[in-house]
């Protein structure tokens, strides 16, 4: 292995090491406790290393959301694969979101509610982000109905399910009738 080659996978390990600190601190305590300083501490790399790897907050944001959408895609084509005709497949990618959105709330908030300087719906969306919507896509185009755009329908499915795991979260919606609620959407939506 060439030096170049050495110094290329170190500097990986450490944007990995980064992201994986930001992320499990603000699973621990909130991005408010994520600082700059703080990851300089709990990494054992001064200041200026980390800033040679991301400019800021909201960069090492974005690098987690990236990572959470890649994640959450897996998550829902895995869901989707081990269920049995289209509506089946739609019930188990809605309950693999929510799931997603329920047990990794900091990565969530990093996908969808801080700016991590991640453009949405653009020529320029990073590959993780499109990868996401394309497994929401891919079962719910099946069912989006005669004439109706399959990109516009896993759009609002999508908010659909935003709007739950958001509301549920923060208490506005009652977490016991999550499964009754999910029956709805799933039966409204599928009965096209």
């Amino acid at each position: 292995m060439s030096v170049q080659e050495r110094k290329q996978r170190e500097r990986a390990d450490r944007e990995r090491l980064i992201v994986a600190t930001a992320r499990e601190l603000a699973e621990q305590q909130g991005w408010d406790a994520v600082t700059t300083r703080r990851l300089a501490e709990r990494i054992e790399y001064s200041q200026p290393v980390l800033y040679s790897h991301f400019r800021g907050k909201r960069e090492i944001i974005g690098a987690v959301a990236l990572e959470g959408a890649a994640e959450m895609a897996s998550a829902v084509r895995a869901a989707a694969a081990a269920a049995d005709g289209p509506r089946a497949r739609v019930g188990a990618l809605a309950r693999a979101y929510l799931a997603f959105a329920e047990h990794h709330p900091a990565v969530y908030d990093a996908m969808f509610r801080l700016d991590g300087g991640l453009a949405f719906a653009h020529e320029d969306t990073p590959e993780p982000l499109k990868d996401a919507f394309a497994a929401l896509l891919e079962s719910l185009g099946e069912v989006a109905g005669e004439g109706v755009h399959p990109g516009l329908f896993t759009e609002v499915f999508w908010a659909s399910l935003h709007g739950l795991a958001t509301l549920t979260r923060a208490g506005r919606l009652p977490p016991q009738e999550t499964e009754r609620r999910l029956e709805l959407l799933t039966d409204r939506l599928t009965a096209l």
